[in-house]
Order: structure tokens, then C-alpha cells, then sequence
């Protein structure tokens, strides 16, 4: 079982900077590979990006590869997500999520989610 808590949400304006953070827990969370989310109002779910258990590989989204930067530290149990150039399109719900398995795009591969953190980017 593992348990996640996002953190780091709230309003910023276009062209700024937000890190969101996760905190994982559970006795073999570490072994978890991790994804972020999004979900806009209206919208489906679609991948952030990813990273794996050691934190050695990581994917990301084409429409956030540049200004989005994913990491972890197994010694704190954090996940971390650095925004920036934030964009209004950004806005959305972020969650964070975790498998023992994935590490790819697709939300239904993953067995625990957080309940999400608001980000909010004014034009």
C-alpha cells in the first residue's frame, strides 16, 4: 500500500514558476516508479511526466519537455515537479501517481493516486 499527498499548488501568472510536491509513504513505496498528472476542467486526465524507482530515468509530455522537470529523493520520500514558464493552458488539477511497474504515460497502469493539488496560471 502505498499512500501520496501533493502539496505546492495555487495561483501564479503566466510566465512563472511552481514546484509541486508528493509525499509517498509506505514500507516498499521507494521501489514505485511515479507520474504526474493533470486534469483541466472538461478535460480528460493526460501524463505530466514520469520517473523511475531510482530516479535514473524520466519521461515527460511533449507539451511541457523544457519547461518541466521531474525528481525524487527516497531519502525524504519526496516527489518533486519544478514548473516553469507556466502557461494559462497549465492550469489543471495535478496528481501525482505510483506503481510498482509504470512508468509510462498511461493513467489506467497506475494503482495509487494522491487526491490532487490546484494550479491556477493567470494570463
Amino acid at each position: 500500500q502505498v499512500q501520496l499527498v501533493e502539496s505546492g499548488g495555487g495561483l501564479v501568472q503566466a510566465g512563472g514558476s511552481l514546484r509541486l510536491s508528493c509525499a509517498f509513504s509506505g514500507r516498499t513505496a521507494r521501489l514505485y516508479g511515479m507520474g504526474w498528472f493533470r486534469q483541466a476542467p472538461g478535460k480528460e486526465r493526460e501524463f505530466v511526466g514520469s520517473i523511475s524507482a531510482s530516479g535514473g530515468s524520466t519521461r515527460s509530455a511533449d507539451s511541457v519537455k523544457g519547461r518541466f522537470t521531474i525528481s525524487r529523493d527516497n531519502v525524504k520520500n519526496m516527489v518533486y515537479l519544478q514548473m516553469n514558464s507556466l502557461k494559462p493552458e497549465d492550469t489543471a488539477v495535478y496528481y501525482c501517481a505510483a506503481d510498482l511497474l509504470a512508468t509510462g504515460p498511461r493513467s489506467l497502469d497506475y494503482a495509487y493516486w494522491g487526491q490532487g493539488t490546484k494550479v491556477t496560471v493567470s494570463s
